[in-house]
């Protein structure tokens, strides 16, 4: 899968679940490009969320709605996910 196609699927799930003020969703791959693991079909998102919705839950709620939501792209497809809520 191409990087761009994730990213648009990613946003796409986590809008038709959550209600966001705000949703971006960047590709930092480059971290970890030297890594001795690194597996270029696999990507590390950095998931940027303004969320009233996600905000009023502890962070570990809220982070395990996001994991569910992308559950399947994290098997497959992601290698590391950072996910900060505002």
């Amino acid at each position: 899968m191409k990087i761009n196609n994730l990213i648009n699927i990613i946003k796409k799930k986590i809008s038709d679940k959550i209600i966001c003020e705000e949703l971006n969703v960047e590709d930092k791959t480059f971290l970890h490009v030297k890594h001795k693991n690194f597996d270029k079909k696999r990507f590390h998102i950095k998931i940027e969320i303004k969320s009233k919705q996600l905000k009023i839950k502890n962070k570990i709620a809220a982070n395990k709605i996001i994991f569910s939501i992308i559950e399947y792209e994290l098997k497959k497809y992601i290698h590391s996910v950072q996910i900060l809520i505002n």
